[in-house]
């Protein structure tokens, strides 16, 4: 078997599709994206192009020592975020050869299904206690919501009792064994983490999440003797020697690499074997669509530390289109009491609405033909935010 054709997709609301077709006629899908760099990292899969045609879809392990170390430059979003939509994609074939679940080739599963949380509040989080009593009353167990608007290195005593006031409302509303999580979002420095950290100390707390920016790892085990919360961190660091770093550095409970940022199933395999070495849990990050999701829960099936899945429906980036509107296997995403089940199809365990797939990148390409002639037309492409302090600063988003 060779593969004849790497293909790529923009689907809204931010999403890229890789699809890798074989001469046997089997395709295998993958999710590769870096949110508000979309473009580049497509871009990226058709550098790679030549290293994939007329090549045998089922090393995996030689493709990623190819695609990670032939380059000369290695790791960063874009690069394994492209290898990561090639890994699942191949994952994809290669469950599909044998008739069986991708985490089936790896060892096998080791649970039944897997808690998942919700999303609330926005990136301005608002509303926090009422939408957590409703994700409550549809059986989930635990949400996640983001702490802080706009933070400076040093900011008031006021903008903290906000967060609290927040997080106390969803206690409130859910009772004192709800799950909570609260996300910094890397809004947060230092100086002000830390106060934070040890005044949510009451609200018994899942984690707190990138209290500060890994980019100052080495700041976790401060903020970890501020306070009593697990602290979990992850989702932008891409490799694991990123992680060994991290690892090494201490004051982390929770590691969330992300499926379609880390390099794909074969380098969170890895990443996340290294940690339970550590005694430190594995929650993978999954703001995004189906295939991202189901390649996380494809690694939740084979790792004694996966405690719980993050997962997108609902969550308000989804603008335009959702996480199961493009798979036609719906009812394989379906939450009971907080918990979905592992994939059951072959392969990573989506089966693509192939159709969605290319109307909605039909749909991209007319929007950018149009952005490109007029600028005052609607950008197709999913930007991050520019937040700004009063003082006009950049803050972090």
């Amino acid at each position: 078997m060779k593969i004849t054709e790497v293909l790529t997709y923009h689907v809204r609301p931010r999403w890229g599709f890789v699809e890798i077709r074989t001469d046997s006629g089997l395709t295998g899908w993958g999710e590769s994206v870096l949110e508000g760099h979309r473009t580049a990292v497509l871009a990226c899969i058709e550098e790679m192009k030549p290293y994939l045609i007329g090549k045998d879809p089922s090393r995996i392990e030689d493709f990623q020592s190819v695609l990670y170390r032939a380059g000369f430059y290695r790791g960063g979003g874009v690069l394994m975020s492209a290898i990561a939509g090639i890994d699942q994609a191949l994952w994809d074939i290669k469950g599909k050869v044998f008739g069986v679940p991708a985490y089936e080739l790896m060892g096998g599963r080791l649970r039944d299904d897997m808690p998942v949380y919700s999303w609330v509040g926005g990136d301005r989080p608002q509303d926090v206690g009422k939408a957590a009593l409703d994700c409550k009353n549809r059986g989930f167990s635990a949400v996640k919501m983001n702490a802080t608007e706009e933070l400076q290195m040093l900011d008031t005593y006021e903008k903290l009792d906000k967060v609290l006031e927040r997080v106390a409302s969803v206690r409130e509303e859910c009772g004192k064994y709800f799950g909570i999580a609260v996300d910094f979002h890397g809004r947060v420095h230092k100086s002000m983490a830390k106060v934070l950290a040890k005044k949510l100390e009451e609200f018994d707390l899942m984690f707190i999440e990138e209290p500060v920016l890994c980019e100052n790892m080495e700041e976790f085990k401060e903020i970890a003797r501020a306070c009593n919360i697990p602290i979990a961190t992850g989702e932008r660091l891409y490799t694991k020697y990123d992680f060994k770093r991290l690892l090494n550095a201490g004051g982390v409970d929770i590691i969330q690499p992300d499926l379609s940022h880390a390099g794909g199933l074969t380098e969170v395999k890895k990443i996340a074997s290294m940690a339970e070495a550590y005694d430190v849990a594995l929650a993978p990050h999954c703001p995004l669509g189906p295939i991202a999701l189901a390649s996380c829960l494809n690694i939740d099936a084979t790792c004694y530390n996966a405690v719980i899945q993050e997962q997108s429906i609902g969550i308000h980036y989804n603008v335009g289109k959702s996480v199961l509107d493009y798979v036609t296997n719906r009812e394989d995403f379906e939450f009971r009491d907080g918990r979905v089940s592992l994939p059951r199809l072959p392969g990573i365990g989506v089966d693509v609405n192939e159709g969605l797939v290319h109307e909605e990148n039909e749909l991209f390409r007319i929007a950018a033909e149009k952005y490109a002639e007029d600028t005052s037309a609607p950008d197709p492409e999913w930007k991050n935010p520019v937040w700004r302090h009063r003082d006009g600063s950049v803050a972090e988003w």
